[in-house]
């Protein structure tokens, strides 16, 4: 019987909350003991590890690696120490929880590890691994009360049947439980979602102002030939995207922000493109599922939008860079943000986000 570990969540887990997605040079630090580990090199990658949490101490991304190579380094009881800090300080997050089944499960604690996913789920409802987790888990349960049952009554004929259709369910797939594959990557804490404000749908750009006709100067003498008509100007070419449209596209982010700041989920999302793409490349579906319950659990969330630029590719495409300062009744970060934009219509809606860019 094998158990998926949560180790390929965390952004952009914010964030994108669970884990604010820390400041870039940061970042770059966890990501070379991420290389490391996907290498086997857990030695080294503990090295670095340890090296970026003595300045950073309460670093949620770095103490979560960490658990993963304890766990790689044969260590449960250490990890299952981190983990178990983790979920006290981060009670939002269901990677901890999932990944402290891993280790219960392992170990035959079965009872725990069940609780550990029930409480990854309620965190997290639409968290696939927890679910399927958990279901390995019951599986387990009611392999060992069966065979507990046979045990009682060697003649018992149904408890012997289920017990061998569970037997045959996981034929094939013997392999211990582990917290953490080689290609994990750090789960990413939810970020930070800016509340979206209401959809602000940005105002047309004004038409530039005809050009005032100029008066007729009085003729000295009668005129005798009927004035000629003034050439017409050839048409203009169309206007690159100016301070109009870069206005237009910074409210439909203080939009985006404000809605995320007010829980306002059906606002936040309005934000988003069809063609939105996904940061993990999961369904549209999933992701909106999964912000859905990151916004909607804080009881008070404060996005905030600061140093915002705006450049465009063509008239109809912007990308947008900013910091984001996020702080809720349980979590704080700040992180640089890109969005890019599109025009639809008379509306900007992002189609790509990006943590860190």
């Amino acid at each position: 019987m094998t158990f998926k570990s949560a180790a390929a969540r965390l952004a952009a887990i914010a964030v994108c909350i669970g884990l604010a997605a820390p400041v870039l040079a940061q970042g770059d630090e966890l990501q070379e003991a991420q290389q490391l580990l996907k290498q086997g090199q857990t030695d080294r990658a503990m090295e670095r590890v340890e090296q970026y949490l003595k300045s950073r101490p309460k670093d949620a991304r770095g103490r979560f690696l960490r658990g993963i190579l304890l766990t790689e380094q044969n260590k449960p009881a250490e990890a299952i120490r981190v983990f178990t800090e983790l979920t006290q300080e981060y009670p939002e997050l269901p990677e901890p929880y999932n990944n402290l089944a891993v280790l219960y499960a392992s170990q035959g604690q079965y009872d725990k590890a069940r609780s550990s996913l029930e409480m990854a789920i309620r965190t997290h409802p639409s968290y696939a691994t927890a679910h399927e987790n958990l279901g390995d888990i019951y599986a387990k349960m009611a392999s060992q009360a069966y065979d507990k049952a046979l045990q009682l009554d060697k003649n018992n004929q149904a408890a012997q049947t289920k017990l061998n259709l569970i037997k045959d369910l996981f034929t094939g797939a013997p392999r211990p439980p582990k917290v953490a594959v080689a290609k994990a990557e750090i789960p990413k804490p939810p970020a930070a979602a800016a509340k979206p404000a209401p959809t602000a749908t940005p105002a047309p750009a004004a038409p530039a102002p005809a050009a005032a006709a100029k008066p007729a100067v009085a003729a000295k003498e009668p005129v005798k030939e009927p004035a000629k008509e003034p050439a017409k100007e050839p048409a203009k070419a169309a206007a690159p995207a100016g301070s109009g449209d870069s206005d237009a596209v910074l409210k439909t982010v203080e939009a985006w922000a404000a809605a995320w700041s007010a829980n306002d989920v059906s606002g936040y999302l309005a934000h988003y493109a069809p063609g939105f793409r996904t940061p993990d490349g999961e369904p549209r579906a999933a992701w909106e599922n999964e912000r859905r319950a990151r916004i909607a659990k804080p009881r008070k969330i404060e996005v905030r939008v600061e140093g915002a630029k705006v450049s465009f590719s063509d008239s109809n495409r912007a990308t947008v860079t900013f910091r984001q300062h996020y702080h809720s009744n349980t979590f704080k970060a700040s992180a640089s943000k890109t969005l890019v934009m599109i025009r639809s219509g008379k509306q900007w809606l992002i189609q790509e986000e990006n943590v860190g860019g």
